[in-house]
């Protein structure tokens, strides 16, 4: 799905609207506001880990996310204001790292995840950071498909890095093609 409208202002508060046909195909899902992560949003967000994930990350563990220096975090919500996705950025010594990203089973093929990846990208510029990594579980072929769609590809494999169930991890890089001098 295709993301026609990028908003971005100075709170970095950004609104993603997508096309009439998508808003017919999303049954009322078809406005999200992407916002930047807050205290207020913790329960919120601490719930979709354990939906989404089998290693899910505590509410403390989120808390200390939000005050880390390195971190950003990015929440979803809905036209109702309930927090239905959110990703996860740390830049560090001019890298990035995806370090989660997720959306609720009931929202996902609807091109919120891109959503999410856009701020990546946005960030990555304001940092100065154009090295991207993460991991990915290397069955995930929705989640591997999309980070190949923003340039990433598998450099390396972690074994048996994931547990429940087990399997291996892929370590995905987006670097930038350096220019030649001419």
């Amino acid at each position: 799905m295709e993301i026609n409208n990028i908003h971005e202002n100075s709170n970095n508060y950004n609104k993603y609207t997508k096309d009439s046909s998508d808003e017919a195909k999303s049954a009322g899902k078809a406005e999200t506001i992407l916002r930047a992560m807050t205290a207020d949003d913790l329960p919120a967000v601490e719930r979709i880990e354990q939906t989404c994930f089998s290693d899910a990350w505590s509410e403390k563990l989120l808390s200390d996310m939000l005050e880390s220096e390195w971190d950003e975090a990015w929440v979803l919500a809905d036209k109702k204001n309930s927090v239905i996705g959110y990703a996860n950025f740390r830049f560090l010594a001019g890298e990035g790292e995806l370090m989660r990203i997720a959306v609720l089973p009931e929202y996902r093929g609807h091109g919120e995840s891109k959503k999410l990846m856009d701020r990546l990208e946005i960030s990555s510029r304001e940092k100065e950071a154009p090295d991207l990594t993460l991991e990915v579980r290397a069955g995930n072929t929705p989640a591997i498909n999309l980070y190949k769609f923003y340039g990433f590809q598998a450099e390396a494999v972690r074994k048996n890095y994931y547990h429940d169930p087990v399997e291996d991890a892929l370590i995905m890089w987006r670097r930038p093609v350096p220019s030649i001098p001419t």
